[in-house]
């Protein structure tokens, strides 16, 4: 039941960007695939407009949300039982920087934006792109001018080029994942690479603790 909760509340956030959005202002595409250097990745919303091109990471979840920047993992408190889930900025972080490779543009033009879906509330502070609610709203106040012209029109045929579903893709961009999740000297959300430090007040209890270098660089 979950899980169709889930894409009911995917697709209704897709169809308000698709209705609520000027389409003279803003182009919406869905599934890019990305190829990377360990294989490839899938971004399931992206929105291009003048004032640069946002990558929506939509999270269906529900209870209470805790969760900071920095940190490599978030709770959800649903019911007394707590689950933790990979930081979504995390994530996002790296789907915004192979975009913007990809695409040959500055890191800083390309938005990062995370959605929550679901019946959840947020404990902590969250930074402004965290949202459960108001999405189009954030998106529509940008309002400094990125692209112009021949500019935008040649980052939305490229990403257009981008919009391919093969099957054989998105084995790859399953495997890709799973090898992140397993490799032990990678960031399973960012693939950057990790730097190890011991952080314990007894040696029986040592337990290594991982920061990703490459995200106090992120544009978020």
């Amino acid at each position: 039941m979950s899980v169709l909760k889930g894409c009911a509340g995917e697709k209704s956030a897709q169809f308000e960007m698709w209705v609520g959005l000027d389409d003279d202002v803003y182009r919406r595409f869905h599934d890019i695939i990305l190829e990377t250097d360990d294989g490839t990745m899938q971004i399931d919303h992206v929105v291009v407009s003048m004032y640069g091109i946002f990558v929506i990471e939509m999270k269906t979840y529900s209870g209470w949300i805790f969760g900071d920047e920095r940190q490599p993992k978030w709770t959800q408190v649903l019911f007394g039982k707590k689950n933790n889930f990979q930081n979504p900025l995390h994530q996002n972080y790296r789907h915004t920087r192979e975009l913007a490779r990809a695409l040959g543009i500055p890191h800083e033009k390309v938005h990062s934006v995370v959605f929550f879906i679901g019946e959840s509330q947020f404990k902590t502070k969250m930074p402004p792109n965290v949202l459960d609610r108001g999405l189009l709203s954030y998106i529509q106040s940008f309002r400094d001018i990125l692209f112009v012209g021949q500019q935008l029109r040649t980052l939305e045929e490229k990403i257009g080029r981008l919009k391919k579903n093969p099957a054989s893709t998105r084995k790859g961009d399953v495997k890709n994942l799973t090898d992140r999740f397993q490799s032990t000297d990678t960031c399973p959300k960012c693939g950057a690479p990790l730097s190890k430090e011991q952080r314990a007040t007894e040696r029986t209890q040592a337990k290594p603790s991982w920061d990703v270098p490459a995200f106090p660089d992120a544009n978020i």
